[in-house]
Parts: C-alpha cells; sequence; structure tokens
C-alpha cells in the first residue's frame, strides 16, 4: 500500500473506534480480516496512526480545527508520525485510494498554522476535559508534562525469568537494560511506521527465560519484597504478571497463590507458570471460598486492584475516551470491595500491597486512607524505604504525595502508571 491508502485507511478504523466505539484492538482486527491484501508492514503502520490519533486525539483536534477522523490520521501522520506535509502531498498525488487531495487549509494546519501552546491547559495534556480538574489536583503544576508523557508512544520492555535465566545471559542484543528495574531490558518506542519485534517467537520467551512486563509493573512487584519460603496471595492476578515476577524474585521457594475473581482473565497463568518453570504458582479460580484455608495465615497479600488503566493510555488510548464517570465509581467501588476482602487473609505482622496501573488520586491515595480509617489493624508504612533499599538513590524517583505511598508516570519513571502502597498489619 502507498501512503494515501494507509492514511485512508488508519481514517476509517478511527470512523469505527470514535463513532461506533469499537475498541480499537477489535477495529484493527477487522479491518485486517476486510483487507487481507494489507501486509504485515501496511497494518503496523496504519495501526500506528490510529493509535497517535487516539492518543493526542485532543491537541490534534484542537491543530486541525478538524476532530474528524481523516483529520486526526492526517494529523497524526505529521506530529507524531514524522512524515512531512510535502511527502504526503508528492505521494498522494493521483493516489484514487488517498480519496480528496489536501486542502489548502488543511495544509496550512498540517505545517503548524495553530500553536497547541494557546490551547486549554486539558487539550494540551489530552487528557478529558471532564477529568481533568482531579488529574490537575493530582499533579498541580506538572499536569500537562504528565498528561503529554501519556501521548507519547511506549516501549517494549522485557523482564529476565530469574528462575532460568539473568538479564545479562538473554539474547536480546538490540535492547538495553532498563533504567530502574535491574531484571529488565527495555526496546525503546518504535519510530514512524516502525514496529517491535515478535517476541512471542523468540527462543528466550518460548523456553520461559524471559516475559514481556512493562518496567513499571516489574517494579511494583520488587517492592513487595517477598522472601523466598513465604506465602503470598495475589489476589487479583489477572493473566499472571506479577505471580511469575514474584517466583523469580522468591528463587522459586514457597508458595504463590493466584486468584481472580474472573476465571478467564486467570486462564493464562497456568500455560504461563509452566513455560517459566514457576512451580511455586497454585492458581485459584473463583469462588473466592477456596481461598478460605488462607485465612490469617499469609504473609503478604498483593492487590493490583480493578482500575480506571489511566497509567497504561500510552498502550490502550481508546480507553482514554472511553472512560466515564460512571466507570470511574464502578471501579473505586470495586477496589474498596477488594481492599476489605483481602485485608482477611493477611497474617499477623503480615503485610498487605495496594497496587493500581491509576494515576488518580481517588483511585490511589484515598482508598488507602479510606481504608486505614474503616480498619483498625493496618498501618501504613513507607515505601520509599524499601525503593531506596531495592534500586538505591540514584534513578528516577517516582511522586510521593505523603512521603509514604509511590506513584510511578511515564514522565516521572519513564514508565506505564502505576501506584503502590505497603501496610503492615498489627501483630
Amino acid at each position: 500500500m502507498r501512503l494515501g491508502g494507509r492514511i485512508q485507511a488508519a481514517a476509517e478504523i478511527l470512523e469505527d473506534v470514535i463513532e461506533r466505539r469499537t475498541p480499537v484492538t477489535m477495529a484493527l482486527r477487522d479491518w485486517g480480516k476486510s483487507n487481507r491484501f494489507a501486509g504485515s508492514k501496511d497494518r503496523s503502520a496504519i495501526g500506528n496512526i490510529v493509535l497517535d490519533a487516539l492518543r493526542r486525539k485532543s491537541s490534534i483536534g484542537f491543530r486541525m480545527n478538524d476532530d474528524s477522523p481523516r483529520a486526526l490520521a492526517l494529523g497524526a501522520t505529521v506530529f507524531s508520525g514524522g512524515i512531512s506535509v510535502d511527502d504526503i502531498i508528492e505521494q498522494t498525488k493521483n493516489d484514487a485510494h488517498f480519496g480528496a487531495p489536501l486542502t489548502d487549509d488543511q495544509i496550512a494546519k498540517l505545517r503548524g498554522q495553530i500553536d497547541l501552546e494557546t490551547a486549554p491547559d486539558s487539550i494540551r495534556a489530552d487528557v478529558p476535559d471532564w477529568l481533568w480538574p482531579a488529574f490537575e489536583t493530582n499533579f498541580d503544576e506538572e499536569a500537562v508534562l504528565e498528561g503529554a508523557a501519556l501521548t507519547e508512544r511506549a516501549p517494549l520492555d522485557l523482564r529476565a525469568n530469574g528462575i532460568k535465566a539473568t538479564r545479562d545471559k538473554l539474547n536480546q542484543k538490540s535492547a538495553k537494560p532498563t533504567e530502574i528495574s535491574p531484571i529488565g531490558l527495555r526496546f525503546s518506542p518504535v519510530e514512524g511506521f516502525g514496529r517491535h519485534p515478535n517476541i512471542n517467537s523468540d527462543p528466550d520467551f518460548l523456553t520461559g527465560k524471559m516475559e514481556i512486563q512493562d518496567e513499571g509493573s516489574q517494579i511494583v512487584s520488587l517492592l513487595v519484597a517477598a522472601k523466598p519460603g513465604e506465602t503470598v496471595l495475589d489476589y487479583c492476578a489477572g493473566g499472571g504478571g506479577k505471580s511469575l515476577a514474584l517466583a523469580s524474585d522468591m528463587n522459586n521457594e514457597g508458595a504463590i497463590h493466584a486468584f481472580d475473581i474472573d476465571k478467564r482473565r486467570l486462564a493464562p497463568t497456568y500455560e504461563r507458570a509452566m513455560r517459566a518453570g514457576a512451580s511455586i504458582i497454585k492458581v485459584v479460580p473463583p469462588p473466592a471460598k477456596s481461598l478460605n484455608h488462607l485465612r490469617g495465615r499469609v504473609d503478604r497479600v498483593l492487590v493490583d486492584a480493578p482500575c480506571t488503566g489511566v497509567g497504561t493510555w500510552r498502550r490502550k488510548p481508546d480507553a482514554k475516551w472511553r472512560l466515564t464517570e460512571d466507570a470511574l465509581g464502578r471501579r473505586m467501588a470495586e477496589q474498596v470491595k477488594v481492599l476489605d476482602e483481602a485485608k482477611d487473609f493477611v497474617k499477623p505482622g503480615g503485610y498487605l500491597f495496594y497496587v493500581t496501573c491509576s494515576m488518580l488520586a481517588a483511585e490511589n491515595e484515598a482508598q488507602v486512607y479510606a481504608f486505614l480509617e474503616r480498619t483498625s489493624d493496618f498501618a501504613l508504612l513507607s515505601a520509599g524505604e524499601v525503593w531506596e533499599e531495592r534500586f538505591g538513590v540514584d534513578v528516577p524517583k517516582p511522586w510521593s504525595s505523603d512521603g509514604c505511598t509511590l506513584t510511578l508516570t511515564p514522565a516521572s519513571t519513564h514508565t506505564d502508571g502505576f501506584f503502590f502502597a505497603v501496610m503492615e498489619k498489627s501483630a
């Protein structure tokens, strides 16, 4: 496909996502099935345009003075993809697949006629208007910077599985060591129409020597500081990514109970644990009463709570525009529920860890403080001390509004957004 066809295809997919509210992964898949002539490079290029447009939907619409799918696709190609206006003009001449040629107004807008610095802060940050007051309160003068960092393309991070290999033994010569995690490797964000390597077919992955895991997720797993021989409950285990990281950190000694209320989310954990050689992971499908024998007996309980996923907007940009106040309220209610359920499994002197991939105080600090208000036998500890013990003082620093809890962000730690808090149960 030529450039014009790629831009037009991206516009069609964006129309499906924005106007029919189809999840972007489904829209891209459906387009690929309907257009089997498109090669893998074409699909990758089109996907880059679509995701870039969704990451910067507000700011591109402002700069183009037009938020139509075609305008967003054009803006993403130039403002994020690095393709020049002259290249678009030259490469789309007499291209029937591109549709109408660029207008003089579109050319002027793509050349920067409208300065983004004149836009309201919420548009410069590409944060939904209804969410901006809470986002701005949380990050104050850095709010625009933090929002804009969520519009960048994400890297591809890997975690060495210590059960089978160390980081330096992985055959990933194009990846660089992660800044903070001592067990991670990073492929930089792709540029232009590039694409990341296919890790799922890599021998290191297939033999269980490494996993795909964002550095932020690696960090919060390491902050749990699980010791060999301990009993750990991963209460909202999902696909098992953090359980696998914990098993590696524990040298595969002890017991990890991976539970999730949704057995479909939990299903991949079986195969992943086998591939990793993580024999200490016991997958526990619902119902929750299957965990009754663990009440009051667990050394460390990890609650990776359901959340809005604000910290993952770089990877799932359509979620940004699908999020509603009602959805935020439902997630907050679920967070209260899982915290109150999980606390009963912590033994006296044990630890309860609360983690989200959100960057909103309402889902993070506010939930921890409310939990401590209604629960008399837990105390908040300083996660900053564990941070320095595990990572030292010379690495990028996370946010901390209270000196105890930590918030990782793309701007501060160059990771996905994560919140981390640790509470100790009185002996």
